[in-house]
Formats: structure tokens, C-alpha cells, sequence
């Protein structure tokens, strides 16, 4: 690792001011993908400002019928919620699937969004569930925050403090798991809402993207039949050692055929019969 400076963060206002006085400065959460980049010397920040002691980015709440979740929230306290259980399951489901164990007690939300890995499970979920990404300067709509890959809207001395979900009538996510690192080669999350169904797909690009085509297919008829009508267009897809773009785009269809099976399979939330 080469030479770094770190200081621990005991409030957001001094984490932002640490952040703006060093350029080079990066922020440190879970640090599930920050460290491995250190060690192969792939970033070499002047400073890492450990954000773990900031008890404001924790929590997590229903606010005005959406679901807010701390940065800070490990994702096995997500997966672990009573409260994200009973109003998004399937994003209780999706964080007890992230990786493994040790990554789940240790990596936070927060970080994986703002870190926009194009092979992470959060920001398929943040797509679909019509997320706001609320940060230390303003509320980004997850439609204007995922960028490319690595890359956000976020500002060089702005950090996430918090996702708010709208909570969905019923949803479902289903992922195809690279064997070693748990990673999605494919996931998609599907969210149904009642004047729209929306489908976040992740693994499957440069970013986390939308899929227009199954989500008017869906809010037209919500059906296995609908959603079979539609098919992935591999010439937009990566062709890696983890899949090929023809593999992947199968992957894409198979995995939201799952995930749309899950769903239906599912009463809708009382308030919204």
C-alpha cells in the first residue's frame, strides 16, 4: 500500500471539511472495496477519513411511506431488519445474498452505492425501487445518479448519508453469483408500483442500468408471458471471463423470468389492495 494519512471522522461536518481541504482524500465506510484497491495499488489516496463513528449515518426508518436506511447500515443489519422485512422484502432478501458473511458484518450500504461497483446488488435495487440518494449537499433521484462505471453524480467532497426507498407494492430480486467473490454476473430487480413496474439490472454493463423494454412489458401485463415477449439485446452487453455477452443477456432474461415468478408469487402490501 503506499503512504496514506488517516484520520477518524467524529462528525459528517468535520468527515466534508477533512474531505475538502485534501483533493486526493477519499472517504472510508466498510471498506470491503476501498482496501483491496489499496493493496493492489490500483488508488492512493493522500488521506482516508473513516466515517465510522458518525452515528447520524445510521438507522434505519419509514419516512413518509418511504423507507430510509443510514449509509453507515451494515448489510447484515439490513438483511436482519424486521422493518425492511415487512415493507421491501426483497431488499432484505438481496442484502443476505451480498457476497459473504464477513463482507455482509463489515460492508455498509452507503459505500456500495457511492462506490457504484457494475457488479454490486444495492444499485439494481436503488434503480428499481425509484430510490432518492440523499447526501451531504442535496437528494439525488437514482435515474440522474449512476454515471459509469465507478462513476456517480456525487461531488469530490460530497458523501452519501442516506437511501430512501419508495416502498413498492410487491418486489423480487434474483441473481446469477460469481462462485468466488459472490459478486453479480447478473441481477435483476423488479419493483411493481401501481402506475408502473420498474426493473433494475446489475452485472450486466459498465453500470447499473434500467431495463425499458421488460418495464413496458410489464406495466402493460404483468405476466410470465409479457416479460417472455422481450428479450436482451447481447450486442450491448460485456463479453467477459465471467460470461459472454450472449451468456449474459440469457442470464438477464432467466434471472428476471426468477425474480418476476418471486413477485407474483407474492400478495400485495395491505394499504395498496
Amino acid at each position: 500500500m503506499y503512504e496514506t494519512t488517516y484520520r477518524r471522522a467524529s462528525t459528517l461536518e468535520e468527515a466534508v471539511a477533512w474531505l475538502r481541504e485534501h483533493d486526493e482524500a477519499r472517504p472510508l465506510s466498510g471498506g470491503m472495496t476501498l482496501i483491496p484497491t489499496l493493496k493492489q495499488r490500483l488508488a492512493a489516496p493522500s488521506h482516508l477519513i473513516d466515517l465510522t463513528r458518525i452515528d447520524a449515518l445510521r438507522g434505519i426508518a419509514v419516512v413518509d411511506g418511504a423507507m430510509r436506511i443510514g449509509a453507515l447500515t451494515r448489510h447484515a443489519e439490513v438483511a436482519a431488519s424486521p422493518m425492511v422485512a415487512a415493507a421491501i422484502p426483497a431488499l432484505a432478501q438481496l442484502a443476505s445474498v451480498i457476497a459473504d458473511p464477513q463482507v455482509r458484518n463489515r460492508g455498509t450500504m452507503g459505500g456500495s452505492v457511492a462506490n457504484n461497483d457494475p457488479a454490486a446488488d444495492y444499485p439494481s435495487a436503488v434503480l428499481a425501487l425509484n430510490a432518492q440518494v440523499i447526501t451531504s449537499e442535496r437528494r439525488i433521484a437514482a435515474d440522474d445518479y449512476f454515471v459509469d462505471t465507478f462513476e456517480t453524480a456525487l461531488a469530490s467532497a460530497e458523501l452519501v448519508t442516506a437511501i430512501e426507498y419508495t416502498i413498492p407494492l410487491r418486489a423480487a430480486y434474483a441473481k446469477f453469483r460469481q462462485p468466488a467473490s459472490g459478486y453479480a454476473v447478473v441481477g435483476v430487480f423488479i419493483a411493481q408500483y401501481a402506475d408502473a413496474v420498474r426493473v433494475g439490472v446489475t452485472g450486466a454493463g459498465a453500470s447499473v442500468f434500467r431495463w425499458r423494454d421488460a418495464e413496458e412489458a410489464l406495466t402493460r401485463e404483468l405476466s410470465e408471458a409479457s416479460l417472455a415477449a422481450v428479450k436482451a439485446d447481447p450486442s450491448t452487453l460485456p463479453d467477459d471471463d465471467n460470461a459472454s455477452a450472449a451468456y449474459r443477456a440469457h442470464l438477464i432474461e432467466t434471472y428476471a423470468r426468477r425474480a418476476l415468478q418471486t413477485l407474483l408469487a407474492q400478495p400485495l402490501r395491505p394499504a395498496a389492495q
